[in-house]
């Protein structure tokens, strides 16, 4: 079966506007990583548009929202998914898009608001 190409486009989430518009021949799930212009994004949402053509619905085109992705050394491995910032501090969201309550932005290293788990 053949791979097929659909066009995305590509959203930021905050503040709202398009990057870009792109075909991919895959289909990103939020919490995936999205490589675009030089510039890593995590993505929060998938769209599908669809057209009714010869009456039935065929996918058309998908829109992605994304936000920055922070650095991608500061992510930790946990339940086979890749979480942002230091799994072992208490406050870590053990999310792909939040890193903590206390300090969102990070940086973990260094942090004063560190404790282990």
């Amino acid at each position: 079966m053949e791979e097929k190409v659909l066009p995305t486009e590509v959203i930021l989430n905050h503040p709202r506007q398009t990057l870009g518009h792109v075909h991919l021949d895959w289909m990103p799930q939020p919490g995936a990583y999205l490589d675009l212009d030089g510039e890593t994004y995590a993505v929060l949402e998938r769209r599908h548009r669809y057209q009714l053509r010869g009456g039935r619905y065929q996918l058309e085109r998908i829109a992605l929202y994304v936000q920055r992705a922070p650095c991608t050394h500061e992510r930790s491995w946990v339940a086979g998914r890749w979480v942002i910032g230091d799994a072992d501090c208490r406050f870590n969201a053990q999310s792909e898009v939040l890193r903590c309550a206390v300090a969102p932005l990070g940086p973990c290293k260094g942090c004063r608001f560190f404790e282990p788990r």
